[in-house]
């Protein structure tokens, strides 16, 4: 029976890769997206690790270090790929298979598990391991359990919070020393991240992280102006500076300060502004795992345009040529992921994909 399921996967996976046209309007994407994390999430190599050692026996095998998330080659992957199969689980009752994915998940969040996970990250040097990108989703994907309707759910959450009591203080004795923003296009960044911790921090009631990263925010970030988006995006960024920014910033303003905020920040972005404004980046080798990441900023730049126009009037005139960059880049980014992937795409690009697509961003 299993080995039909798995078969039946394969089959979906084929069968969009080689006919999605519409991707937005497929409406098999969840079994697609599902199939690439349920593909990587307990496979353990190849492997990437980021790893501080103290000694010697430090050194082992991804399974050993990461009990619970040593696969999809690496552990912020591995994270977002768990995250992708509970949010499908929670936005889509009926999606087939559930039982296959809550005992994979099952597996994963076990209380033994767990402790491993968290023995790992309170070794000396490891305060930093994952900052921020990784903390960000860790932190998404207890968010996700909190609101889940799984009967599971808040069994795998409370195995999941000692390690994330862990991560939200490394988080919080960091951010007072943090003096400048990090504005790189992949997973230091913290924009992005800031992003979806300030989200948990609502999911989750804390309102002490949620006072200390938006004072962080605005002074790191709350007289930026005249955003360069004439240098994007670097080569192999899977996340734009200047779009995570604003997807950021109008997470901690009202309407008119962010209407406001926007104009000074994008000066040349009117009702006039064409299609050459934000263009779609095109991969040249999808073997290649840091080119590959383009395909990722296609997606992710499409999510944060629609958490731009959200945040502003319904009668704003820039709201027309942001659709239109939003839509390209939405057509781009999901023709990527249903169509032809190496692994170097396949075990990380389902989550934007879900993310893009359940309107993750939009909706907490």
């Amino acid at each position: 029976m299993r080995f039909t399921r798995w078969l039946l996967w394969s089959t979906l996976l084929i069968s969009c890769a080689s006919t999605a046209r519409e991707p937005a309007l497929n409406t098999d994407y969840e079994a697609v997206f599902a199939g690439l994390a349920m593909g990587c999430i307990h496979k353990e190599y190849s492997n990437k690790i980021a790893h501080y050692m103290n000694e010697e026996g430090d050194l082992k095998p991804p399974r050993e270090l990461y009990p619970a998330f040593y696969g999809c080659f690496d552990w912020h992957s591995s994270v977002h790929g768990h995250w992708l199969l509970v949010r499908l689980l929670n936005t889509n009752a009926n999606l087939a298979d559930r039982e296959i994915i809550e005992e994979k998940l099952h597996q994963s969040f076990s209380a033994e598990n767990i402790v491993g996970e968290l023995a790992n990250y309170q070794r000396p040097g490891m305060k930093s391991f994952e900052r921020p990108y990784g903390i960000a989703w860790l932190l998404q994907l207890t968010a996700e359990l909190r609101q889940s309707p799984l009967p599971k759910a808040k069994m795998w959450l409370n195995n999941l919070l000692p390690l994330e009591r862990q991560a939200v203080a490394n988080i919080s004795e960091w951010l007072p020393k943090l003096t400048h923003p990090i504005r790189t296009g992949e997973h230091s960044q913290t924009a992005f991240a800031f992003g979806l911790m300030l989200d948990w921090s609502r999911i989750a009631g804390d309102t002490v992280f949620e006072s200390l990263l938006q004072r962080r925010i605005q002074a790191l970030y709350g007289a930026d102006t005249n955003c360069p988006l004439a240098y994007e995006p670097s080569g192999q960024d899977f996340l734009s500076p200047c779009m995570a920014e604003a997807d950021l910033m109008r997470r901690v303003m009202t309407q008119k300060e962010f209407s406001q905020w926007l104009t000074a920040f994008f000066p040349t972005l009117d009702e006039g502004t064409g299609t050459d404004w934000l263009i779609p980046a095109v991969v040249t080798d999808k073997s290649d795992g840091k080119l590959a990441h383009l395909d990722g900023l296609n997606t992710s730049r499409a999510w944060m345009l629609e958490g731009i126009m959200s945040a502003l009037p319904s009668d704003d005139r820039r709201l027309a040529p942001l659709r239109r960059a939003a839509e390209a880049h939405r057509q781009s980014g999901l023709n990527a992921v249903l169509g032809d992937m190496h692994y170097m795409g396949s075990h990380w690009l389902g989550s934007f994909a879900t993310y893009l697509q359940t309107q993750r961003g939009l909706s907490l």
